[in-house]
């Protein structure tokens, strides 16, 4: 075997990130959505509990994640725990199909904007992540809230008072009649203002941290010596646990406010004010953090399992390239 084959043979760092013009779109596509509506099947109960803590009154805001989720499987049983699952495993496919598409185009638009600028790899993993998870979040905002809409009030409903539904769709019919399509857009500007900002954050911090700890393990300029399937995984990891940690402290009041606003009844449209005073006259400051705690996890557990399975999922559609 001459130098030149064994060079492309080996997985550098380098290699590990495969750029949007080297995978095989429909595999992409196909296979992920598989693999995603695996995730979503496992974490989803994480944020039924979430959201039941956001809305929470009266006795039940002194209970923390665990007796949430005791009383859900208490009164619902297990079912319980996936209200609105249907509803949110149908909308995900579209959703994600957009947020990849404009995650990964805009991320290689990004790396080539910046790349003059001579900045550190870590800074430009960062901008260019960032933007990307910006870019992605936005188109799909779209599909994104109205399922969302409909999601979280299956979440919460007949709990402190919430209507009863018989289903998706009966949401989006009673949504419509009473408060015509842009009832299924409630919340629209605060989903916004909370899904981008924190597909940015989540997205640059997780470029950025990537990049630090392999600079710390000696891989991130050697294309000589390749890192392992288990040290790539495990950097992966870390970066998604790291990245979800800032995310959830950042968003989270702006989380909690949104869904507010998404599950009160029609007749009570209070303005994203009004439920920032009404949280802290019931709770103090600390009643913007509510779900704090199932948010971190969500966001820790959700990222680190969909960034190792994207990860996984991009080398399994790279494109084979002969040598």
């Amino acid at each position: 075997m001459d130098t030149t084959s064994r060079a492309a043979k080996i997985p550098s760092l380098h290699q590990t990130e495969i750029n949007w013009d080297n995978l095989d779109k429909t595999k992409l596509y196909v296979v992920g959505a598989g693999m995603f509506s695996g995730v979503t099947v496992a974490l989803y109960p994480v944020s039924v509990v979430k959201t039941r803590m956001q809305v929470a009154s009266g006795d039940a805001m002194g209970r923390n994640a665990l007796a949430t989720f005791k009383n859900i499987l208490k009164v619902d049983g297990v079912p319980g725990l996936y209200r609105g699952f249907p509803t949110v495993i149908i909308g995900a496919v579209p959703t994600r199909i957009i947020f990849l598409t404009a995650l990964e185009t805009t991320k290689a638009a990004s790396l080539k904007l910046v790349e003059p600028f001579k900045l550190s790899e870590p800074v430009q993993a960062a901008f260019a992540n960032g933007l990307a998870g910006l870019s992605a979040s936005t188109c799909s905002q779209a599909i994104f809230v109205p399922i969302d809409v409909i999601s979280q009030k299956l979440m919460v409903q007949g709990y402190s008072g919430n209507v009863r539904y018989k289903g998706g769709i009966d949401v989006a019919r009673k949504v419509i009649k009473a408060d015509g399509i842009r009832g299924l857009y409630r919340g629209f500007g605060l989903s916004v203002m909370t899904y981008a900002p924190s597909s940015a954050v989540w997205w640059a911090s997780y470029g950025s941290s990537q990049r630090i700890i392999w600079s710390a393990l000696g891989h991130l300029h050697n294309k000589e010596e390749a890192p392992s399937q288990l040290k790539i995984v495990g950097v992966q990891a870390s970066g998604g646990i790291f990245a979800g940690a800032v995310t959830s402290f950042v968003t989270t009041p702006i989380d909690t406010i949104k869904t507010r606003l998404q599950v009160m009844d029609n007749e009570n449209k209070p303005k994203a004010g009004e439920v920032v005073k009404r949280l802290i006259a019931e709770d103090g400051w600390k009643g913007l953090y509510r779900g704090l705690g199932p948010r971190f996890f969500s966001s820790s557990a959700w990222g680190t399992s969909m960034i190792v399975c994207y990860e996984y999922l991009k080398r399994l559609c790279a494109k084979v390239e002969e040598v």
